[in-house]
Order: structure tokens, then C-alpha cells, then sequence
């Protein structure tokens, strides 16, 4: 299921954390429980939401390929997830494949119109974000230490908490560590600004001086903890349940009916 992304202060957080990656040449691990949004921020300061579908169904550009070649341009960033059983030799291919096609997307929208014959792009990419970075072998590890150090693109890995002491184990990469970054579940606020956009979403408003209202937003608050993929899974229950029953308010009830539905494990 597609996660909606919204802005919120955790994914601002992000950008300080990968700005500040990418301008100090570093490498940054980000880490956080499942489901908070370490993800969708990682893709969203790409621009992967827009580039992403182009760099891995490699064609022909077309003029529908601009505002992902602009993104790119942006961001000079790749983001790369590694397969569960993918061997560090395939993981140095895609990323060396993933290189080449950016670094072309950039080559491309910085001399849009120019007549300037260009045999080869040059290098682009100044930023690689890996996700699921738990998933790395040892060797894998040392692949991504030995491309840093001969490439100096600084490299963000995100994983869940612990991974901090899953890479102290390797000194070599961990010496070269400039930034560590905890990625937070929503907070209160932010959860009803987040909750507030489900309602509109459903053709309500959610009025928390309202006893029902604020009856379901503590029912949600209890359930989800601020998780932010459980809200999307949560209320793609509630949906059902309005639908089906014919309901037209979002009462602690309907809350309880759609949790009852979803199987929530421990993050």
C-alpha cells in the first residue's frame, strides 16, 4: 500500500540530517522504529518519488522525463534498498547502474538546449542513502567503506534502532561516521495536524473540542503511537467500516471496530 507523505517536522529534521551529510562529505546513519516515515522522507528528499520509476525502467528520455531529471538535478542524491539475499556483487552493480543513469538525467537538464556534443556524463551524484541497511553483509559493509573512500560521495544508512552498534562492530566504516540521527514517532501536535488531513480525507472535520471527535483521536493516539504507517493502515479500515455500515462520523467505536481488523506487532 502506497503511504500518503505529509510534511512534518521529523522529515524536516531529515533534511537537516542529509543536508548536512551531503555538504561534509560524510557518512550519516539514520535510524528509528518501523513505520515512522525514515523511508518516505529518504525518497522524498530524493526526489525518488518522481525519479525513482525512471532510473529502474531506463528508456528513451522523452519530455515527460523532465521533472524527474530536475529533481534529480536537485537533489544529486540515489536511493537504494538491497534485495534480502542480494550478494555485494550485485549490490555494487545496481549502484554503479543507478550512478551512470542519474549522473545522464543531471548531464541532461543542465545542458537542455545546449549544441555542445557530450560523449559521457560526468559523475553527479554527491549522496547515496541505502534503506533497510541491516540487511548488508560484512562484505557488503566493506564494499560501501572502500566506494566512499574512493569516491568521497557521502552515504546515509538507515535501518532500526540498534544499528548504531550493528556498525560499531566495524571500525573502519564506523571511524568515518560523522552523523547519527534518531528518527521520531509523530508527536501529539503532529498527529492531529496528520489526523486532521484523514478526516478532510474522508469529507469531515475533526473538531477536537468535539467529545466524539476527541474520543476517536485517543483511541487512534493509543493504537497507532504516533506510527505513521499504522495511521495509513488504520484508516484505510475505518473507510471500510463507514462504507459498510453507512456511517457518517468517526466515532472511538469505528476506531476500535478497525483495529480489531489489523494484526499490530510490536515495532
Amino acid at each position: 500500500m502506497t503511504q500518503t507523505f505529509i510534511t512534518t517536522k521529523e522529515h524536516r529534521r531529515f533534511i537537516e540530517f542529509a543536508e548536512a551529510v551531503r555538504r561534509q562529505h560524510t557518512i550519516g546513519l539514520c535510524y528509528g522504529q518501523a513505520g515512522i516515515g525514515k523511508t518516505l522522507s529518504a525518497q522524498r528528499y530524493a526526489g525518488w518519488d518522481k525519479a525513482g520509476q525512471l532510473l529502474t525502467q531506463w528508456s528513451a528520455f522523452s519530455d515527460a522525463d523532465m521533472p524527474a531529471q530536475a529533481a534529480l538535478a536537485k537533489s544529486r542524491t540515489l536511493f537504494y534498498t538491497p534485495e534480502v539475499l542480494t550478494t555485494p556483487r550485485l549490490i555494487k552493480e545496481e549502484l554503479d547502474q543507478l550512478s551512470m543513469r542519474a549522473s545522464r538525467c543531471i548531464d541532461d537538464h543542465l545542458h537542455r538546449g545546449s549544441t555542445t556534443l557530450r560523449t559521457t556524463a560526468l559523475p553527479r551524484i554527491e549522496l547515496m542513502i541505502i534503506d533497510e541497511s541491516e540487511r548488508l553483509s560484512p562484505t557488503a559493509i566493506e564494499l560501501l567503506r572502500d566506494r566512499y573512500d574512493r569516491t568521497n560521495i557521502a552515504l546515509i544508512l538507515i535501518g532500526m534502532p540498534g544499528i548504531e552498534k550493528q556498525f560499531s562492530r566495524y571500525p573502519q566504516l564506523y571511524s568515518r561516521v560523522g552523523f547519527a540521527h534518531e528518527y521520531r514517532p509523530l508527536a501529539h501536535e503532529e498527529l492531529r495536524f496528520v489526523l486532521q488531513r484523514r478526516w478532510r480525507n474522508l469529507g469531515h472535520t475533526l473538531d477536537p473540542d468535539d467529545f466524539t471527535d476527541a474520543q476517536a483521536l485517543a483511541a487512534i493516539a493509543r493504537i497507532t503511537r504516533g506510527n505513521f504507517r499504522l495511521v495509513d493502515r488504520l484508516f484505510t479500515q475505518i473507510e471500510r467500516i463507514m462504507k459498510i455500515n453507512d456511517l457518517n462520523t468517526i466515532t472511538d467505536d469505528v476506531v476500535e471496530a478497525a483495529r480489531s481488523t489489523l494484526v499490530i506487532g510490536i515495532s
